[in-house]
């Protein structure tokens, strides 16, 4: 299974969903450190959700790295390792 070979679209809502769940998770470990409503430790939670926020990342890098893509893709792909970029970055700073 070659990842290259794959469509564009499916690759960039794979990456969308990847990197959606990874902040999710991350913002869950966030607020449970602020509000204490888990007595449980939150590091695994985090390390997950970014390990899917650079899961999502590789992938819409990925996309851009293809040959033939239309301009429409090339900004979404754009868009997305801008807004993963930043958010790994937030939540390392958080760490």
């Amino acid at each position: 299974m070659n990842w290259m070979n794959k469509d564009e679209n499916l690759l960039l809502e794979r990456s969308f969903l990847f990197g959606v769940t990874g902040i999710v998770l991350c913002l869950l470990a966030l607020a449970n450190s602020y509000f204490k409503l888990l007595e449980a430790p939150m590091g695994p939670l985090n390390g997950v959700g970014i390990a899917l926020q650079f899961v999502g990342l590789s992938i819409a890098v990925l996309v851009l790295r293809k040959t033939k893509i239309t301009e429409a893709t090339k900004d979404k792909s754009k868009k997305m390792v801008l807004v993963l970029g930043v958010a790994l970055f937030f939540f390392f700073l958080v760490i």
